[in-house]
This record gives structure tokens, sequence and C-alpha cells, in this order.
């Protein structure tokens, strides 16, 4: 039960955001804690007070799927919460064998690169639960060209926003919104596998370097990053408004494909078309002075104007 701790802060967390009207419950001002009593949580779900009271400290061995469904009705869950609920479960009845085998993939299949490639119409990129950006093509790595100016590799997504502020600050037009979708990535994921080491030492990293990161690790939200709208502000092209669109390949879980485009005949459109033509132009110089990173030209960001 190595994750006892995650499950007890997760089931504490939720249980504090339900207050009791939203369940139709009496409320009333004297309550000691915020949110729902373990005993409405008990009576919401159809267990016994005790047997609740043991799943909150930690030990969901055993803990059956109708048990689970049940908890996550009375606290009002959204699925992605229900999924880590689950996966929670899973990791504290799984062998260490079985834990230790989910091991995440660190490298794209050839094909899967091939099909980045021949997405040109907006920036697309393969990353996997850690945020590491594993695999894209080269309107992603124009519109996050500064974080390719960077010297770290892989490129991480939450290292750039929490341990580069100065340019994920500029990049998103709502820092604290991507700051939050970080987070609830990595948090998804580490209830996945928490057995992932480089996952828990990117934890440690962020934790120890960023206020803003331990802040909102200890919030305990997870989410699910499936589709939506994105806002950035490019260095070089201005203000840019894509959707998104995530999807997970079959044959490789773990991994996300995610792919960015822009509204048909919007000026996002037209500042993409900007941003390929400026992107191949600058790797194409980068190859002509010999770098072997394209996006590095003499260790700088090269600008240019709009």
């Amino acid at each position: 039960m190595q994750n006892k701790d995650e499950v007890k802060d997760f089931l504490t967390s939720r249980r504090a955001k339900v207050s009791p009207e939203q369940v139709e419950l009496p409320g009333g001002t004297n309550r000691r804690v915020p949110g729902l009593r373990r005993t409405e949580v008990a009576m919401l779900a159809g267990v016994s007070v005790e047997y609740y009271a043991k799943l909150e400290r930690g030990n969901l061995v055993g803990a059956s799927e109708s048990v689970l469904t049940a908890i996550a009705d009375a606290l009002l869950l959204d699925d992605a919460e229900r999924a880590h609920l689950f996966d929670l479960a899973r990791v504290a009845s799984a062998s260490p064998i079985r834990r230790s085998s989910r091991t995440p993939a660190a490298t794209v299949r050839p094909g899967m690169q091939w099909v980045l490639d021949g997405f040109t119409a907006g920036p697309a990129f393969i990353r996997n639960g850690r945020l590491d950006v594993l695999a894209e093509n080269q309107l992603f790595r124009g519109l996050y060209w500064d974080l390719y100016a960077l010297p770290e590799r892989p490129v991480n997504l939450a290292r750039f926003t929490y341990l580069h502020r100065d340019l994920s600050e500029a990049f998103y037009r709502n820092w604290s919104a991507a700051a939050d979708i970080n987070v609830g990535i990595l948090r998804t994921e580490a209830g996945r596998n928490p057995d992932d080491r480089a996952l828990q030492d990117l934890i440690g990293e962020l934790s120890t370097k960023s206020d803003e990161f331990r802040t909102r690790w200890g919030a305990h939200d997870v989410r699910h990053h499936a589709n939506g709208n994105k806002f950035f502000t490019h260095p070089v092209v201005g203000d840019l408004h894509m959707v998104y669109e995530a999807m997970e390949p079959m044959s490789d879980q773990g991994l996300n494909f995610l792919a960015y485009s822009a509204e048909p005949g919007s000026p996002s459109e037209e500042s993409l078309r900007l941003l390929a033509s400026w992107t191949a132009t600058q790797e194409l110089q980068s190859v002509r002075a010999g770098s072997s990173d394209p996006t590095r030209v003499d260790g700088a960001t090269q600008r240019g104007t709009r």
C-alpha cells in the first residue's frame, strides 16, 4: 500500500470540496470541517462509517468496483477524478512486479514521427505522462521556439512552465491555467504509475524549486487533457488562438498525440502560415551553421519580425 498517503489526501481533499447543499443535506454553521463529514459520505455511498474511514485512511486494497463507484458518486467526482480513484485502487491492490512493469515509453516509432511530419496545418507533438515531448513536427518547434532554445532534453512542458517563468508567462496568455493543467496531468500520471522514478524525480525537482508548483500539487487536482482552446503569445507572430485534440495511440498506451489547429480564415490561421515560414527559415539557417539542433543558432533564440 505504498500509495496510502496519496489515497488519504485525495479522498480528504475531494470530501472537503463538496458542500452539504450540493448533495441535498442540511448544512448549518456549526460544522468543524469544510465540506462533508465522513458519516455523510458513508451514508451517501451506502457503506458503514467504519469502512469509509478505512478507505479514507488510505486503504483501498480489495475495494470493489461498486464501492468505488458509490464513493465517486457521493463525492461528485468528475471523469478524471473517477479514473484517478480507480487508478489508486488498482495500484494499491497490485503486486510490486505488476506495478514495476508499467514503464512509460521513452521514444516513439518511426511511423508516428512520419505522421507528425505529415501534419502541416498546425503544431503537433507526442508526449508521455511526465510531459516530456518525445516527438514533434516543425510547427510545434516553431511555436515553442524559446523552449527548444533551452539546453534541457528531453523538452519538458512542466519544467518550462514553472522553472522558466519569464518565458512561460510571456508565452501563455493565461499562465495560471497552464500551470494548473500541468499539475493536473502530472498528478494523474503519479496516481496511474507511482513507480516511475523519473516522474518522482521531476515532481521533487519542481516542488523544491517552485512554490507555485508545490501549492498546486498539494491541491490533489487531476485532469484529462482531451480537447479545448489554447491561447499563446508567440515572440514573432504574436497572439495565437487554437483548438487542440488529444488522442492516445492504441498500441502505445501512456503516450498522447496532440494536434493544434486554428479556425479556417482566422487571423491565427494566417499567423500559423507565417510561423511555418519563419520556422523553416530559422531551422535551415541553423543547419547551414552546422548546429546539431535545428532550433538553436549560436545558442540563442533567433527572432524575426512580423
